[in-house]
């Protein structure tokens, strides 16, 4: 059961003038359960490859939610349905992979001040509570606290064991002999 698709418009694709920089909406076709529908994935062209030959590249990224998703798409693809420019950007570079990096950086700086945020957030008022149930009991509880246990166990002096007999001299007791 194969599906013959309809040629895709070569001179079309070669005279779309996909650049890096550009901002894209591609449509793609997928296929689920014998059915067909089209899903559109928007992003920045990072780069193109082989120029308009059949096998022509270029790469999609998108960034949402802190997540980066890059697409490589063959241009000439059927499984493609429609290309869209929705914005054209001016650039220097012909491969913009830098912004892998530079999105890396603004991810950590956010971070570092999410953390300085959450730090002034914390009250001073509250520290000393804190403190307070860390900090180690006062002298004078510890010492009524073992009273009050040595009070508690009285010993028998019947009850004690008898010293165990003593073992092997040692060593530096035979030099003092």
């Amino acid at each position: 059961m194969t599906q013959v698709m309809s040629p895709v418009n070569i001179e079309a694709r070669k005279g779309l003038d996909l650049r890096s920089g550009d901002t894209v909406r591609v449509h793609q076709k997928i296929e689920e359960k014998g059915k067909t529908r089209i899903q559109v994935f928007e992003g920045l062209v990072i780069g193109r490859k082989h120029g308009t030959e059949a096998g022509a590249t270029f790469t999609v990224r998108r960034s949402t939610g802190g997540y980066a998703v890059e697409k490589i798409y063959p241009l000439y693809s059927p499984m493609i349905d429609k290309i869209e420019i929705k914005k054209r950007s001016k650039v220097r570079r012909s491969k913009l992979y830098y912004i892998r990096r530079k999105a890396l950086k603004q991810i950590s700086k956010r971070m570092k001040m999410m953390f300085v945020n959450i730090t002034d957030e914390v009250k001073e008022e509250d520290m000393p509570e804190v403190v307070e149930e860390t900090e180690a009991p006062a002298e004078d509880t510890v010492a009524e606290e073992v009273t009050e246990t040595t009070e508690a166990e009285e010993v028998d002096p019947e009850e004690t064991p008898a010293e165990e007999a003593p073992t092997e001299e040692t060593p530096v007791e035979e030099e003092q002999k």
